[in-house]
């Protein structure tokens, strides 16, 4: 009798251990103020029997890396990056979008500007592979700036991390940035940069950033995956209905109270907190970094096939989210 009792125990046990084991997801993100809602899953995720651990990487392909090594499961990336590492046979899906915009061409401000035209015969700083080199030459080329990060070009590119363009453009050793949120807001509001244009007006228009996950996790971890969703779905629309609590979080948490209030206000009215993306998007982005020569593709991805918003849209009704 007591045998059957222990093993019944046993088997309660092992039961409940099992019900309430917390699935571990590792989550590739950045430090701008648009990637908050991102960042902000991890405090919620118990709600949804997962733990995710935050990886903070300098720039999105700097992700890709790790997806191949197997150490992430979702990301948060430009659409730039994602496109990319679908085009080098990286097995990932882009499952969401999670902001738009979130740049700007930002020259001295000891110098005039009126537009886009007057960066001929200057040298502009930008961060090489992000969704800022691909709104910049998207900007040059309708313009009809030649550029080359040689001299001899109308426009004289010069790549160099994010967290070094304000400190390049504020010692004068650039003309121009085409920076991130809230590093471009930063520039402004400290008076040492201007906005020349927020660089939307081209076939790419607002730069879309984009949720993705690994094929292993969408097609082999489903459970996992739809909680993760519903988890990224909540934390979206907490920080969309609640402004406050969202600036909070991304000063006090992500930034250590390094950026004021102005610079998150101005930062978020240029990259908006979203979660969706299309198919279309996600091909003009292609499109146009064929054109650029961004990512080197020798195959270029279909963005119909690796699109996938199953994952999103049910999450979206489950939470009522619009």
């Amino acid at each position: 009798m007591k045998r059957i009792v222990l093993s019944l125990l046993l088997v309660l046990t092992l039961g409940v251990s099992t019900a309430f084991a917390v699935d571990v997801v590792r989550l590739g993100n950045l430090k701008f103020a648009h990637y908050g809602a991102i960042s902000y899953m991890k405090e919620i995720a118990p709600k949804y029997n997962l733990k995710i651990e935050e990886r903070v990487f300098p720039k999105g392909i700097d992700i890709m890396p790790a997806i191949i090594a197997g150490e992430i499961d979702v990301a948060a990336s430009a659409v730039d990056g994602s496109i990319a590492a679908r085009a080098s046979g990286i097995p990932i899906y882009i499952v969401a979008g999670f902001a738009k915009g979130g740049a700007r061409i930002v020259g001295r401000s000891d110098m005039k500007w009126k537009s886009v035209a007057d960066l001929k015969g200057k040298k502009v700083g930008v961060a090489r592979g992000g969704a800022q080199e691909l709104v910049l030459l998207a900007e040059l080329g309708k313009h009809n700036l030649s550029f080359s990060d040689k001299p001899g070009k109308d426009v004289q590119l010069v790549y160099m991390a994010y967290a070094d363009l304000n400190q390049a453009l504020m010692a004068k050793n650039v003309d121009v940035i085409c920076q991130s949120e809230p590093q471009s807001s930063q520039a402004i509001n400290k008076g040492f940069g201007v906005e020349i244009i927020k660089p939307y007006d081209t076939p790419i228009g607002e730069p879309v950033r984009t949720m993705i996950m690994t094929e292993e996790m969408y097609t082999r971890k489903r459970d996992v995956a739809e909680r993760f969703m519903k988890c990224f779905v909540e934390s979206t629309k907490y920080f969309i209905e609640n402004p406050k609590a969202a600036e909070k979080y991304v000063r006090e948490k992500m930034f250590k109270n390094q950026i004021t209030s102005d610079d998150y206000q101005d930062a978020i009215a240029n990259s908006p907190f979203t979660y969706d993306v299309t198919v279309r998007e996600v091909q003009v982005s292609t499109d146009m970094m064929v054109k650029y020569g961004i990512g080197k593709m020798t195959r270029p991805p279909l963005a119909k096939d690796y699109v996938k918003l199953d994952l999103l849209e049910n999450a979206k009704k489950a939470l009522k989210a619009k």
